[in-house]
């Protein structure tokens, strides 16, 4: 059994397996630092990752600029990213930004 990554505090990364990922609270400013610290780890190792957003209820630009990090850093790493449900709030933010491509390609390469 594959224990779960988990970050402490108001946001969490849970690991399913075979390089699958669920997120759990908001992404912020306050929960987006300790995410990444974390999930470089827990990333390492695996080809494709997929990482579903549907338990995150908000989020602002520090989520969204998260989300690229994890975009960085896969295709650093030469792995594939795909989000999933990824929230309004940061699919608008994404949107303005003019950074909704990079979202939805999702490190494909």
């Amino acid at each position: 059994m594959i224990k779960p990554a988990t970050i402490p505090g108001p946001a969490k990364l849970e690991a399913l397996g075979n390089g699958r990922f669920k997120v759990f609270g908001a992404l912020n400013a306050d929960t987006a630092t300790e995410l990444l610290k974390h999930s470089d780890a827990a990333f390492k190792g695996a080809t494709a990752l997929e990482i579903d957003l549907a338990n995150v209820p908000e989020g602002d630009s520090a989520g969204l600029a998260l989300l690229i990090e994890w975009l960085r850093l896969a295709k650093q790493r030469q792995q594939t990213i795909h989000f999933q449900n990824v929230p309004e709030p940061i699919a608008a933010l994404a949107r303005i930004s003019e950074v909704e491509k990079l979202l939805n390609c999702n490190g494909a390469h």
